[in-house]
């Protein structure tokens, strides 16, 4: 163990991430040279019902895991985000809308606190270490699972809480149609999944004409059996590089970027 690390033999400079879910609670600390997570990440499942006091709960859980206190925790929420405080909560109990998350976890953590949209922050990680890194022109990147999460990029420029899973979609929200949970519910066939998720792109290409297409969640890593299956795309569409992994980290980078702007 090198001097600048404590007893998990993690880097003091580390922060950590927690990606909030609306089936699970995941995070880890976070290595920000490398874009990977330091540790092996702990998860718990999302309660139900998906109270603010509850999942508060289960955060908890998953930071005293690593026995990391005082330092900088990044946090994901599935649901529009402003200043720390949750604005909607599609996937997660309606008592959400309205709560200080940032404010009521710092106090029970003890230590800087920092929030962000869920999928905005697996976006931030794809541009900044994985698919998207480089890319010019408009990004966006898609998180399939219990609905749809979205980060529009242009040239690297995040637009925040941009929630394009809540289009409509054959008279349906988008997310209802062509998300994995809506996959599982439905018992759909790879094959059919595709053409929902296919017909959610070219509706996206018609609205924003972009570059690239970059789809995530735990998904991703599955994603022989239905990215050969979709045609018609303009755009470039790749699997997430940093897969289900990619919220933790970009939750450690939104830390460790409030931690430079108050300093």
């Amino acid at each position: 163990m090198t001097q600048d690390q404590g007893a998990t033999g993690v880097s003091a400079a580390t922060v950590f991430g927690i990606d909030i879910g609306g089936s699970g609670i995941k995070g880890a600390p976070v290595d920000l040279d490398r874009g990977e997570l330091a540790e092996e990440r702990h998860k718990v499942l999302t309660p139900h019902p998906s109270t603010p006091e509850a999942v508060l709960d289960g955060v908890v859980e998953v930071v005293r895991h690593f026995d990391w206190s005082g330092r900088p925790v990044g946090v994901t929420f599935p649901g529009v985000v402003k200043n720390g405080v949750t604005l909607t909560a599609a996937n997660v109990d309606k008592s959400w809308i309205g709560t200080d998350l940032a404010s009521q976890l710092g106090e029970r953590l003890d230590c800087p606190v920092t929030v962000l949209n869920d999928a905005d922050a697996a976006g931030v990680a794809e541009v900044a270490f994985g698919a998207a890194r480089g890319v010019k022109g408009t990004v966006i990147v898609l998180t399939l699972g219990t609905g749809i999460g979205s980060a529009v990029f242009t040239d690297g420029h995040l637009l925040t809480n941009t929630e394009l899973g809540h289009l409509e979609l054959d008279g349906h929200e988008a997310e209802k149609r062509a998300s994995t949970k809506a996959k599982d519910d439905h018992e759909l066939s790879w094959s059919h999944w595709a053409r929902r998720v296919q017909k959610y792109l070219h509706h996206l290409e018609m609205l924003f004409s972009p570059e690239l297409f970059v789809l995530g969640g735990g998904v991703s890593r599955k994603a022989e059996k239905f990215l050969p299956l979709i045609e018609g795309v303009r755009a470039e569409i790749v699997p997430a590089q940093l897969q289900n992994n990619a919220g933790i980290v970009g939750a450690g980078m939104a830390a460790a970027a409030a931690g430079d702007d108050a300093g």
